[in-house]
């Protein structure tokens, strides 16, 4: 008999296997990208919400689409095109509820339910209007954006190696031990840049020879739990720096891994603990006087 098809662990593996592929698509105050993240919408032009943006972006960016229009092979049909040969679909899910009779009290209850169906992208079907197809990728462009000397100072004090080149993308690499990220100059604001390269080095301070978390949060779903860390550690080192941190984009961020672990309310309380270990890390590194006269500015 064929094991019951898991809607929630089919999402938290796509949104942890996102994670392993490097910075989340949702997440990106820089210009170019490496593949298609368009806001997804039904063939209908309504936008999907909830964990079904997530998931379409982090497919679109996987396989480089550029269109945000999905179909089911019935939608694809009706408008006229036609799934190619050996396409695969992406799963998303609707959310809903029914009611029912409780057996033993005769009382109608609601009950919520999640059903999953799925769907192709405009780039995977033939014959569809023009319209449903999108823009070339994204290249970096250049915005004149500059390094602050006294945050480069910071970074540095920490030892971890920071390597920079055109790739949009920003990541830490735990076999090498190395942050990548993107040029400044193609970020919208250095703010943007100091927060994204914050969130990184709090991963970078998982590693066995700094906090050893990654030994210590080692199962599968710790993915999502570091990315909790490091998005909790980037706020609380961009306060003591004296960036703003943008409180509603983390919100939604941690949130966002959060559902994708069925709510674990556990997870935040875990993450922040860490985060913590790994802001203070990071802050006792930096060059002497630095964080009170930044606090003084």
């Amino acid at each position: 008999m064929a094991a019951k098809f898991d809607i929630y662990q089919h999402v938290t593996d796509q949104i942890i296997a996102s994670i392993e592929a490097g910075t989340p698509a949702w997440r990106k105050p820089w210009t170019g990208d490496a593949g298609g993240i368009p806001f997804p919408r039904r063939s209908t032009g309504e936008s999907y919400r909830g964990i079904n943006i997530l998931m379409l972006w982090s497919e679109a960016a996987e396989k480089g689409f550029r269109s945000p229009y999905w179909f089911t092979y019935r939608q694809a049909q009706e408008a006229g095109g036609q799934v190619r040969k050996g396409e695969k679909s992406a799963i998303v899910v609707k959310y809903g509820t029914v009611d029912r009779e409780d057996p033993e009290t005769g009382e109608e209850k609601t009950i919520g339910y999640a059903k999953s169906y799925r769907v192709f992208n405009a780039d995977q079907i033939d014959g569809l209007p023009e319209a449903y197809h999108g823009a070339p990728i994204e290249e970096p462009r250049d915005l004149g954006t500059e390094a602050d000397p006294a945050l480069e100072a910071f970074f540095d004090a920490t030892g971890i190696e920071r390597r920079t080149s055109d790739d949009p993308r920003a990541y830490y690499d735990i076999a090498g031990d190395f942050v990548h990220m993107p040029p400044v100059s193609t970020f919208h604001d250095a703010g943007g840049y100091y927060a994204t390269l914050a969130h990184e080095y709090c991963h970078a301070s998982g590693a066995g020879h700094r906090l050893d978390r990654f030994s210590r949060f080692s199962d599968r779903a710790a993915y999502a739990f570091e990315e909790l860390c490091a998005e909790l550690g980037q706020v609380m080192v961009c306060a003591q720096l004296g960036l703003t941190p943008d409180f509603g984009q983390s919100a939604a961020y941690v949130a966002s891994w959060l559902r994708a672990l069925k709510d674990d309310k556990r997870m935040i309380f875990k993450a922040a603990t860490e985060a913590q270990k790994a802001a203070d890390w990071l802050m006792k590194t930096a060059p002497a006087g630095m964080i009170e006269e930044r606090a003084a500015a």
